[in-house]
């Protein structure tokens, strides 16, 4: 145990208040916390009921009923309701000179936004979009870095009932049209460009790209972000911008009307509230669609009860506008938090970077990747003596599963009383099945709890529950925020395969997972990239674990590749740090961990120095493309290299293929 909370954290937090008012309310009285998720996810219709009633749900017709239907896909949640998600952040709210946005950047110190200008700038977007015919339904996209920009913009979108869709400026020209062009935007939001790690990257050729291959957008709105001060976009005039397409140009601060007053379009709960998208690592994108309702009910429950953020704290999650997390970050304002946002690099000029910002924006929730907190575990880096992270309540860690020494570093050098809130979900549901409880401890290499309303079970190969045991992840009962469809898939055929193939009426994520004695959770990694070991099943974060614990490596990816005979290749690549070799000494010891943590058969047949490791924009490793790859498919067969962050990094593993 590395954490419990006390008397005074739990008594403030939203969950125990919740609780609370179930047993006033409902004579409903709950021994622990593992009893209350028994209740939500056999009595779902009741549970996101009260959630509903708890945070008095402002709509402006009632449902007629909680659940129709109890079935997965096909379930129809609070019929009848009509709302508005941006309505339920600004009608909740009224702050007015208190901070709603904390932004920074590599090129901008901290720069506050009141809850009074982000609501003038959301109604005079609003008031833009209106004047140029755009509506309820109607589908707009965006272009940009992770600036107050966007999120004005998509509270906007949201107010007025238009569908939000974003993709940040690291993606590549196809990868974007890939995604955009499946739910024609007739507006496109862009900015000029970015900086990354010290350098300028101007994005106006793809812009303009972009304006050629979506016929649908009639009008784009630019903004100055890289070239603030000029009239100039790249080499080419504005000007000549507007005069080249057949459309609208304006400016950002074109569009602004200084007396617009913010108004909010009731729509259907399950009407589309953003599209986000698979990582398209081997086809088209899945555009993923979310709801209003849907997405209000369930982080309002997550932000309250599993991250338990409160009124005026501030949170961050360090994301792009490309990654779920972006959407999430903005989600809470749901509970009047400040959100803070941060261009850039984590890494520029060096790892302290986020530390720093979490000083100096006096950060009380702070989300990150399992990957940079391991990073900074390898650089020695100190948080905790470096910066004064007294604000700070919760780190939270999302996108891989963290290793345990992870875990014991963030206690050891960042904070010893912090609460390790631990997520893991996906861009399916845009939030998290299993993460963090203010009620309860936190263990080793354990994330705390499967979460309200989420009926989580891990399966084994016979469709059984199991417990102590490694499982398949299922969802046995429909949530709210599950998506209402993907964008143009006839008869849900995409929607079918993508989570029900395996298990008829029940949804299966693709993660490996152990329900622990503590009802905690430990994730395996992908089932999707299971390494089918001599009959046993090993799932890749074991290896990357134990990896992690070795200095000289930096990363490293594993496959398994089945043989014709019934054999198999297990190779481990690793990317070392800089100035390390791949000597027999180091080959040793990686080895003799893998066996010591877990087992001889985690011992990998070769061990091959990479110069990179792949990964999606979206950070995730990329396995199975490399499988596809020593299976000997061709490159443009075996990935969509526009989907990736680093898309060279592959031409390695196709030169190993060759060379046998």
């Amino acid at each position: 145990m590395l954490w419990q909370p006390n008397k005074d954290f739990i008594q403030h937090s939203h969950l125990h208040q919740y609780l609370d008012w179930l047993a006033q309310n409902y004579n409903l009285k709950f021994q622990n916390y593992h009893a209350a998720w028994q209740w939500s996810v056999e009595n779902i219709e009741d549970f996101w009921e009260t959630v509903w009633k708890f945070f008095s749900v402002i709509s402006h017709s009632p449902y007629k009923q909680v659940l129709k239907e109890r079935k997965m896909p096909g379930a129809i949640w609070f019929e009848g309701a009509t709302l508005n998600y941006a309505e339920n952040i600004f009608h909740r709210w009224d702050f007015e000179e208190e901070t709603a946005i904390v932004f920074s950047s590599e090129r901008h110190d901290l720069v506050e936004i009141s809850w009074r200008e982000m609501r003038d700038q959301v109604a005079s977007v609003a008031a833009y979009l209106r004047s140029i015919g755009i509506q309820k339904g109607d589908c707009v996209a965006a272009y940009l870095p992770n600036i107050p920009e966007a999120t004005f913009a998509f509270l906007a979108c949201a107010s007025i009932g238009a569908i939000w869709s974003s993709c940040s400026p690291d993606f590549g020209t196809n990868s974007i049209v890939d995604r955009f062009s499946q739910i024609e935007p007739k507006l496109l939001f862009a900015a000029d460009g970015y900086t990354y790690n010290g350098k300028p990257f101007d994005k106006m050729e793809v812009i303009n790209e972009l304006c050629e291959k979506l016929p649908t957008v009639k009008h784009l709105v630019l903004i100055p972000y890289l070239n603030p001060g000029g009239l100039k976009f790249g080499d080419k005039p504005a000007a000549e911008i507007e005069n080249r397409q057949s459309r609208n140009t304006k400016y950002w601060n074109d569009t602004f009307r200084p007396t617009s007053e913010l108004s909010f379009e009731a729509v259907p709960f399950d009407h589309p509230l953003y599209v986000l998208y698979s990582s398209g690592t081997t086809g088209i994108p899945k555009a993923i669609t979310h709801s209003h309702g849907g997405n209000l009910l369930e982080h309002l429950k997550y932000l309250h009860f599993h991250n338990d953020v409160h009124a005026g704290e501030r949170f961050f999650w360090f994301s792009t506008t490309g990654w779920m997390m972006w959407n999430f970050v903005n989600a809470s304002l749901l509970a009047g938090a400040t959100i803070v946002l941060y261009d850039g690099s984590p890494g520029y000029p060096d790892l302290n970077r986020l530390w720093a910002l979490a000083e100096k924006g006096q950060i009380a929730h702070f989300g990150t990747s399992a990957p940079y907190l391991s990073a900074c575990l390898k650089q020695g880096l100190e948080p905790g003596k470096k910066h004064d992270l007294s604000a700070l309540r919760s780190i939270g860690s999302t996108g891989s599963p963290l290793p345990p020494d992870a875990y014991e570093y963030v206690y050891e050098k960042i904070k010893n009383d912090v609460w390790l809130s631990s997520m893991a979900g996906g861009t399916d549901v845009c939030t998290a099945w299993v993460g963090g409880n203010p009620l309860g401890p936190v263990w080793l290499g354990e994330l705390q709890c499967r979460c309200l309303g989420a009926a989580i079970e891990a399966w084994d190969e016979a469709g059984q529950p199991v417990q102590n045991e490694v499982g398949e992840l299922v969802v046995t009962k429909p949530m709210p925020s599950m998506p209402v469809f993907f964008w143009g898939d006839k008869n849900q055929e995409r929607y079918l395969a993508s989570y029900f193939d395996t298990y008829p009426g029940v949804w299966r994520h693709g993660d490996w997972i152990k329900i622990t004695e503590h009802d905690g959770i430990i994730i395996f990694g992908r089932s999707d990239a299971t390494l089918n070991r001599q009959g046993v099943r090993i799932g890749t974060a074991e290896i990357y674990r134990a990896m992690d614990k070795i200095p000289e490596i930096k990363d490293s990816l594993i496959v398994n590749v089945e043989l014709e005979g019934g054999g198999d290749y297990m190779p481990l690549f690793v990317l070392l740090q800089v100035g390390k070799k791949l000597d027999e000494e180091l080959k040793t010891t990686i080895n003799k961990t893998l066996r010591s943590e877990y087992s001889p058969r985690h011992v990998p047949d070769e061990i091959i120095e990479c110069p990179d490791i792949p990964y999606t924009i979206s950070g995730k490793k990329m396995e199975a493309p490399v499988k596809k790859i020593l299976m000997g498919k061709p490159l443009d067969k075996a990935a969509n290299l526009d989907s990736m962050r680093n898309p060279d990094s592959l031409r390695f593993f196709v030169k190993f293929k060759k060379q046998g």
